[in-house]
């Protein structure tokens, strides 16, 4: 587990530094598979209609729900190294 969190944390490092800005569907999903592996399943209150943005990521985060911490670190290790 530690090594898969190490992993984690140096994917979350590096995707501060991508080469260039990804498309919008991306960085929700970036966010989305970031807050999984880190907090769990989504537990805040929907946002309302005038915070658009707030909505996207919270649907995006809410869309992961029932995935395990450890399968979404490796999803978004996965992901930014993709991008990379």
């Amino acid at each position: 587990m530690s090594d898969l969190k190490t992993k984690f944390e140096l994917a979350a490092a590096n995707s501060k530094n991508l080469s260039e800005r990804p498309d919008n569907a991306t960085l929700l999903k970036i966010y989305a598979l970031y807050k999984q592996a880190s907090v769990g399943d989504n537990a805040d209150k929907k946002p309302g209609f005038g915070d658009m943005v707030g909505r996207a990521k919270w649907d995006a985060w809410t869309s992961l729900k029932g995935t395990i911490k450890e399968d979404a670190m490796q999803q978004y290790i996965d992901l930014i190294d993709s991008l990379s």
